[in-house]
């Protein structure tokens, strides 16, 4: 059984197939040669694994994403950000990033962040100087912020299958997060002040554009205080704070920006329910396959290779660290994510690592995969705005995803970056 599912995953992978077609065949080809499990089994674990009140946040806040960028929030926060960084050498560049991390408390995706931030900053970052390269490869990059400061969708597939709490896991997402953004910033800047970027249209600082953009912003500025603060105050659910977040995206978008039109809704939800749909069937796909690498007993054999290699947690950790990188370029984080957690909480526990720790870890590791060839999704969506070529947009990010590499050992190896603020606020 095992064999016929790792070969057919491999020949399917390599012709291309979509990700949840690659993951279902290979259940077909790993049943069919077991000979004992009815083919039902696959349907079956599909339905349960997606049959959850938790993972229905996941189209709420695809919804409220696509509501914050129609209804003219992200333009907000980038004049925001701008008005507070903009006069400085790089400005435009870290502007880019820091709206990345503003914007990843409102939509919780990567592609969504890179689409809604990116197609409005490379442009304007074209125009002041910037090499479209540099600016495409920035947002591939700083896009994939948006899966770790929370809410993240990802971070709602890691609580789900390892039976963490959603809440701690998002309080332990900021540390990370900021650590992640501030080291693109200075790559941003020493790029910035050593190639000249950014002095075209440079605006001077002053308190009262500050003020005036503050108070164009405030309500898309409040909106991750309202979702976060309600989750971490008892007020509702994570689930909950999803409708919370679409209810208000839809409210300011049409009644306080009015950029958002009525009859735009229609064609917004379609975009969110393809989106939503997609990440569905990947979630049901890949419960599959681990139920059958489970029946096949591979975490079993997993755990005890990785057990025999070092008896050191960041000996392990390292070799992880290595393991999910690779993992990060060729699948999708989703599937990645039910299929490796239920393979690694065992072994975890045996080396007495943290869970919510390692729950960071593992999303950092494949927020960097979302920007790598040859399955990044930022990089497909960056390279798309930008009208460049893969092999231009990879080159010229190779400084950001050093600096990413760098950041992820601070937090591998400093383990009070990810459980500091859960621990402050009692949730640990």
């Amino acid at each position: 059984m095992a064999s016929a599912l790792f070969i057919t995953f491999a020949i399917t992978a390599i012709l291309g197939f979509p990700i949840w077609v690659v993951l279902a065949l290979s259940c077909f080809a790993g049943i069919s040669a077991s000979g004992s499990i009815p083919m039902l089994v696959i349907a079956q674990r599909m339905f349960t694994s997606v049959d959850s009140f938790t993972l229905l946040a996941i189209p709420l806040f695809m919804v409220a994403g696509n509501l914050m960028e129609g209804g003219g929030i992200s333009k907000r926060l980038i004049n925001f950000c701008n008005s507070l960084l903009g006069s400085f050498t790089g400005g435009l560049a870290m502007v880019a990033v820091l709206t990345c991390m503003l914007f990843a408390a409102i939509s919780g995706s990567g592609p969504a962040t890179v689409a809604a931030i990116g197609g409005i900053m490379i442009p304007e970052m074209e125009k002041a100087g910037y090499s479209k390269a540099f600016s495409a490869a920035l947002m591939s990059v700083a896009g994939a912020i948006g899966v770790i400061i929370p809410p993240s969708l990802p971070m709602v597939n890691y609580a789900t299958s390892g039976s963490v709490s959603i809440s701690t896991l998002f309080a332990a997402g900021f540390g990370p997060g900021i650590l992640v953004g501030v080291a693109l910033m200075l790559v941003a800047y020493f790029s910035s002040k050593k190639n000249g970027y950014g002095q075209l249209n440079k605006q001077p600082f002053s308190w009262g554009n500050v003020a005036r953009c503050t108070k164009e912003a405030i309500w898309a500025l409040v909106m991750p205080v309202i979702v976060l603060g309600g989750i971490y105050g008892g007020v509702f659910t994570p689930t909950e704070a999803a409708g919370v977040a679409a209810m208000y995206g839809f409210i300011v978008g049409v009644f306080v920006y009015k950029d958002l039109k009525l009859k735009d809704l229609p064609q917004l939800l379609m975009n969110s329910a393809k989106s939503t749909a997609m990440v569905m069937i990947i979630v049901g796909a890949a419960s599959s396959f681990g139920w059958i690498l489970t029946s096949a007993r591979i975490p079993d054999l997993i755990a005890s290779f990785l057990v025999s290699l070092t008896s050191n947690k960041w000996v392990l950790l390292l070799i992880i660290n290595f393991f999910l990188l690779i993992v990060g370029c060729l699948m999708d984080v989703t599937a990645s994510i039910i299929i490796l957690t239920p393979i690694f909480m065992p072994i975890i526990s045996q080396y007495g690592i943290n869970p919510i720790h390692f729950g960071i870890i593992m999303v950092v590791n494949l927020a960097i995969g979302m920007s790598t060839p040859p399955l990044g999704v930022n990089l497909f969506v960056s390279c798309g705005i930008a009208k460049i070529s893969i092999e231009e947009n990879a080159k010229a990010m190779i400084k950001f995803l050093i600096a990413n590499l760098i950041a992820l050992l601070i937090i591998t190896f400093c383990e009070p970056i990810s459980t500091f603020l859960p621990k402050l606020m009692g949730l640990m």
